[in-house]
Order: structure tokens, then C-alpha cells, then sequence
């Protein structure tokens, strides 16, 4: 598949989650996602579970030959896998089952997401208690190791809901930290130095790969400030999700060209967390200012950009997460209808 098929796809889609929902019911949270989002459902996390259910422990669960358990400061890369690993893919399972349930006779964009290899190899400690991200061999292993489980999970995917189309999300909260070398270390009396910009690139582009092996667009999200667009579009990202709320002007230069190169915005203006929820045109008015400002065609509006929660749901209420989905897709109507 080409980046431009895989970019196309993704712009037909007008809204979506970003990945975590409250509470521990699986079957629960897949009903609310498929059914408030007919047209571009994703695969739930449920972090209030507990350890295995957490983003990085949930990935943790998916790498092939690399196992980590719990320790008071964190996860912990282990020799063998252990009750922790266990239990992460017990309820990855139980998700994957729940999703299977509701996405009968489904066909269209479906996404599942893992922590990305920089953010991943940021909370990971290795035996010594430092992070992965302070050995660069351990960083390659890591990859490779990721690589090796996505492959595996997309296929699982493609198994389960053969209609479906998978796309995937690289979660890179920490991606930004890394760059600038201010991941603390064990001590935390000093920073781990900045990774080379080429090998983080590099890293994010092995994946991207073995993505497109299994015809998955990869979308790459952060919450986090200062989000490298031109970087993750080097690297395949055919999509970049962020908190729309963060930008600031210098980005817009960069989030120019990532709309004239044909890359999918998928931008965060409903709030993660309870609180009153404008009205759908309000949560959009931004997007639509941003869009003049660039000077870009107000019809292209709807083919580039996707609403979304500013950041996972984990923290809101069921109540509000479900207003907060079924929002989205009335505010990304509300964008295709009247995109000045």
C-alpha cells in the first residue's frame, strides 16, 4: 500500500478515540466505542484494571522475547515472562474477544494502538534500574521486539474482524522528552542525554514498515507539547494525533506542509476529562481558524483532518466519555457541513 492510499483512507474518516476508556468492563467499553463510532471504532484500553492493563504494560505484553514484570518504580524488563506478562495478555485477550463481539459483519477502519519504541523505551527500566533509553543496543532490541509483536497483533486483528481495515497508533507521549534529552534518570539528579533525531526517526520508520506489510496506515499520537510533525512525517506517519489545544504558532509552518503532503490531522479539541461540553460548531472553531490563517482551502477541511478527545478517556467518567465520543462525531458534521 502506498502512503498515499493509506492517507486517503484515513481522511474519509471524521471522527474517533484516541485509545483509554473508564472503568474495567471490556464488553462495556467496546459497546460504547463501536456504537458511538460507527464509521472508525478502535480497539479500548482499560488502565483502571490495573498493572498489564497501563499503556506501557499493556505493550509490554506484546513484545516477542522480551518479557517485564512490576517493580515499585515501574516496569522491568525480565528474563522470563512472569505473572505480570501473563496478565497483560490475559486482558488484551479478553479486549480482543469483546471487540470481536461487536464488530460482526463490520467493515472500515479499525484501530488498534501500542506505545511507540521512545516512549516505551523511556519507562521500561532494565535490570540496573535505568531506563532502556540510557542503552542504545537495548533501544534496537526493543524495536525489533515491538516490531515482531505488532505484526503478530495485526494479524490477530485481521483474524478477528475480517472486514476491517487496521490502522495503527504509535503512542509517543514521551517522544518530544526524548529528542530534547529530559527523560530523568533512576536518580533522578540528571537527564538522559537527547537521542540522535536520525535514530529516532529510523526506529518510528521500522515501523512503519512492518504496518505497511499488513496494510495498516500508522497514525503516531502525543499529548504532549511541542509535537515533532515534520519528523514523524519523514517517517511514514500517515497520520499525527495531538492536542489541539497545545499548538502554538511556531507549529504552524509545519502543520502547513503536513497538510498540503497529504498527512491526516488528527486534532484533539474535546476535553479527556468531565467538564461542560460546547457546542458541536464551537469545538471546531479553532480548526477553522487555523485553516484561514493558513490559507488553505476551507473544502479541504473535511478530507484532512479527524476530531478527537484531546487525550485518552481513563480519567472521565462513562457518562462523560460516551458524550464526549458521540460529540466528536457530531462536531466533525458539523465541520464537512460548514467547513468556514
Amino acid at each position: 500500500m502506498t502512503e498515499n492510499n493509506a492517507t486517503a483512507r484515513l481522511a474519509r474518516t471524521a471522527a474517533t478515540g484516541i485509545g483509554s476508556m473508564p472503568g474495567g468492563d471490556a464488553r462495556e467499553a467496546a459497546r460504547t466505542v463501536t456504537g458511538s463510532l460507527e464509521t472508525f471504532p478502535y480497539l479500548p484500553e482499560l488502565p483502571a484494571r490495573g498493572p498489564g492493563a497501563d499503556m506501557i504494560g499493556r505493550t509490554a505484553g506484546l513484545l516477542v522475547e522480551v518479557y517485564a514484570h512490576v517493580e515499585p518504580s515501574g516496569w522491568r524488563i525480565s528474563d522470563r515472562p512472569g505473572r505480570d506478562t501473563r496478565r497483560a495478555r490475559s486482558w488484551m485477550g479478553e479486549d480482543l474477544d469483546a471487540l470481536e463481539e461487536f464488530t460482526q459483519d463490520y467493515e472500515g477502519e479499525l484501530k488498534v494502538s501500542a506505545v511507540g519504541p521512545w516512549t516505551l523505551a523511556a519507562a521500561l527500566e532494565l535490570r540496573n534500574g535505568e531506563a532502556a533509553l540510557s542503552d542504545p543496543g537495548a533501544c534496537r532490541d526493543l524495536t525489533a521486539s515491538l516490531a515482531e509483536g505488532l505484526r503478530a497483533h495485526l494479524a490477530d486483528v485481521r483474524r478477528r474482524v475480517p472486514g476491517a481495515r487496521p490502522v495503527l497508533q504509535l503512542d509517543e507521549p514521551s517522544l518530544t522528552a526524548v529528542l530534547q534529552g529530559r527523560i530523568r534518570s533512576a536518580s533522578g539528579y540528571r537527564t538522559h542525554r537527547a537521542v540522535d533525531r536520525a535514530v529516532v526517526e529510523g526506529a518510528l520508520r521500522d515501523l512503519v514498515a512492518v504496518a505497511a506489510e499488513a496494510g495498516a496506515p500508522v497514525v503516531v499520537h502525543s499529548c504532549a507539547p511541542d509535537v515533532p510533525f515534520a519528523l514523524l512525517r519523514r517517517a511514514g506517519a500517515a497520520g499525527i494525533s495531538f492536542d489541539f489545544g497545545l499548538l502554538t504558532e511556531r507549529e504552524e509552518e509545519a502543520i502547513g506542509e503536513a497538510v498540503e503532503g497529504g498527512t491526516t490531522l488528527l486534532a484533539g479539541v474535546v476535553p479527556g476529562v468531565d467538564g461542560p461540553l460546547s457546542d458541536p460548531a464551537g469545538s471546531v472553531m479553532g480548526v477553522r481558524t487555523l485553516w484561514r490563517r493558513l490559507g488553505l482551502a476551507p473544502g479541504t477541511l473535511a478530507e484532512s483532518v479527524v476530531l478527537t478527545p484531546s487525550c485518552g478517556l481513563a480519567g472521565a467518567s462513562p457518562a462523560y466519555a460516551r458524550a464526549a465520543l458521540a460529540h466528536c462525531v457530531r462536531a466533525a458534521r458539523s465541520l464537512a457541513d460548514n467547513p468556514e
